[in-house]
C-alpha cells in the first residue's frame, strides 16, 4: 500500500464478559494481514486508572510484558509481538491513567487556556492522539486497536466515544469494528444462546457504534440457525459472524478465521487487494501436534495458580519446543512448599529442567533456593529469571562459597553476606511503579 494513502484502522471490542481472548483475535487478525504483504501493528487501550501494570498484582492482571524500551505493558503485547514479529513500543499500550494524567498536566500548565476540561473533548481528544501516535511518522498500512474491558463498563465509555468520533473522522472503507461475544451453552436444553450477543451489541449501538463483524467465542461449533439469528438482530451478515471455537493452541486461531473467508471479509472492508499465504502456519501447528519427543520442566515460583502469571515463559516454550521437535509439559511448583532436600527431592525427581520464575518479596525465597541447591547438585539443567538468578546466586554462596547466612538485602536487611543488593543508583527512590532498570540493554 502507498505511503499517501490513509491509514485503516480495525477496532476489536468485547462484549458479555472478560476473558474472551480479543487480544488472540486482534492478533490473529494482524497475523492473517501480515502474511497477506500489509504493514501492520497492534495498539492496546486499557481503561483502568494504573498507570500502567507494573505494580499490579499478577492474580488480578496475569503478567506484566516488559517491551525494549523498558516499558511496562499488558501481557496482550506478548501476543503482539510473537503473532505479528514486530517490537512494540511505550505508544503500542496506553492506560485511562496515563491518558488522565497527561490532561490534568496540561491543565497544570494553562495549556487549555481557562477552558473547562471534560471528558468531551479533552480525553476523548487525548485517546484519539494517542491511536494516532502509534503510526506517526507512517510505517504501517492498518492499526489494529484492542480496548480492554467489556463493553457496557463506565470506564471504557471514553474510549468508545473515541472510537466512535475516529471512525467518522476516517470514513467508511477506512474502519472496521470487530466485536468479540460469548455464546453460552446450556447443557440442559443442548443449545447455543445468542441472547447476550444480542444485548451487547445493543448497549454498542446505544453509545454510536455498530459492530462489522462479530466473533462468537464458543465450546460447540455453531449452527447455522444460531449464526442467522445472531445476523438479524445484530445487524450484520450470516458470513460475517465468526466461529470462536476453542482450540488446542491459540496458534490455531489465524487458520479458524481463515478458513471461514474472515481474512477475505477484512481485506474486503478494507479495499485491501491480497491474500494471506498460511503455509508456515500449517507446518508449525503440524509440527507442535506431532512431537517426537517429550521434557518435563519445573516452573517453580509463587504465582502459580494463575498460569497467566507466567504467560510469556509458557509461550517461550511452546515455541522452543517446536523449534526443537518436542512436546514440552511444565511441572507447577510452588515454591513456598520447597522445605528442604525431601520436599524437593519430591518435587523434582520426575523432571528434565528446572526454571525459577521472577517476582517480588520473600514468600518462597527460601524455596527457591532449595530448588537451585537441587538442581546444581543433581546436575538437572536449570535457568534462573531476575529472582530466580538471585536466588541460585545465594544458594551457590552459602553452599559452595561457605558464606553461611548469605542472602539479598530484600529478605534480610541485616544479613553478614549480602551477596544480592539494591544498586546504589536506586537507593533513594521510594516511588515503586516505572522506577525498574527494565528494557533491552
Amino acid at each position: 500500500m502507498s505511503a499517501t494513502k490513509p491509514t485503516k484502522y480495525i477496532f476489536v471490542l468485547g462484549g458479555v464478559m472478560s476473558g474472551l481472548g480479543k487480544g488472540i483475535t486482534a492478533s490473529s487478525i494482524g497475523y492473517l494481514l501480515k502474511q497477506a504483504g500489509i504493514k501492520v501493528t497492534i495498539l492496546k487501550l486499557d481503561p483502568y486508572l494504573n498507570v500502567d501494570p507494573g505494580t499490579m498484582n499478577p492474580y488480578q492482571h496475569g503478567e506484566v510484558f516488559v517491551l525494549d524500551d523498558g516499558s511496562e505493558t499488558d501481557l496482550d503485547l506478548g501476543h503482539y509481538e510473537r503473532f505479528i514479529d514486530v517490537n512494540m513500543t511505550k505508544n503500542n499500550n496506553a492506560t485511562a491513567g496515563q491518558i488522565y494524567s497527561t490532561v490534568l498536566d496540561r491543565e497544570r500548565k494553562g495549556e487549555y487556556l481557562g477552558d473547562t476540561v471534560q471528558v468531551i473533548p479533552h480525553i476523548t481528544d487525548e485517546i484519539i492522539k494517542r491511536i494516532k501516535a502509534v503510526n506517526n511518522p507512517k510505517k504501517y498500512d492498518v492499526v489494529i486497536c484492542e480496548v480492554g474491558g467489556t463493553v457496557g463498563d463506565i470506564e471504557s465509555l471514553p474510549f468508545m466515544e473515541a472510537i466512535r468520533q475516529l471512525s467518522l473522522e476516517v470514513g467508511y472503507h477506512n474502519h472496521m469494528l470487530v466485536h468479540v461475544t460469548l455464546l453460552p451453552y446450556v447443557k440442559a436444553s443442548g443449545e447455543l444462546k445468542s441472547k447476550p450477543t444480542q444485548h451487547s451489541v445493543m448497549k454498542l449501538r446505544e453509545i454510536g457504534l455498530a459492530p462489522d463483524m462479530i466473533f462468537c467465542r464458543s465450546e460447540h461449533p455453531i449452527e447455522q440457525s444460531v449464526r442467522d439469528k445472531i445476523a438479524l438482530f445484530c445487524n450484520v451478515r450470516p458470513d460475517h459472524v465468526i466461529e470462536g471455537l476453542d482450540v488446542p493452541t491459540i496458534y490455531e486461531v489465524p487458520l479458524m478465521m481463515h478458513e471461514q473467508n474472515a481474512g477475505e471479509l477484512i481485506n474486503d472492508r478494507l479495499n485491501i487487494e491480497k491474500k494471506p499465504s498460511l503455509k508456515d502456519l500449517r507446518k508449525f501447528i503440524h509440527n507442535f501436534k506431532n512431537p517426537s519427543h517429550e521434557v518435563t520442566i519445573a516452573m517453580c515460583g509463587k504465582y502459580t495458580e494463575l498460569i497467566d502469571s507466567y504467560k510469556s515463559v509458557m509461550e517461550a516454550f511452546i515455541h522452543a519446543g517446536v523449534e526443537n521437535n518436542a512436546r514440552v509439559n511444565v511441572k507447577w511448583v510452588q515454591t513456598e512448599k520447597i522445605k528442604n532436600d525431601i520436599t524437593a527431592k519430591k518435587a523434582f525427581q520426575d523432571v528434565d529442567g528446572i526454571l525459577l520464575l521472577p517476582g517480588f518479596g520473600s514468600r518462597g525465597s527460601e524455596g527457591k533456593i532449595h530448588s537451585s541447591k537441587y538442581a546444581r547438585e543433581n546436575k538437572i539443567p536449570f535457568l534462573g529469571i531476575c529472582l530466580g538468578l538471585q536466588c541460585a546466586v545465594i544458594d551457590f554462596a552459602r553452599n559452595v562459597c561457605g558464606m553461611k547466612g548469605a542472602n539479598s538485602t530484600e529478605f534480610d536487611k541485616n544479613t553478614n553476606f549480602p551477596v544480592i543488593d539494591l544498586m546504589e543508583s536506586q537507593r533513594a527512590i521510594k516511588i515503586k511503579g516505572g522506577t525498574m532498570r527494565l528494557g533491552a540493554y
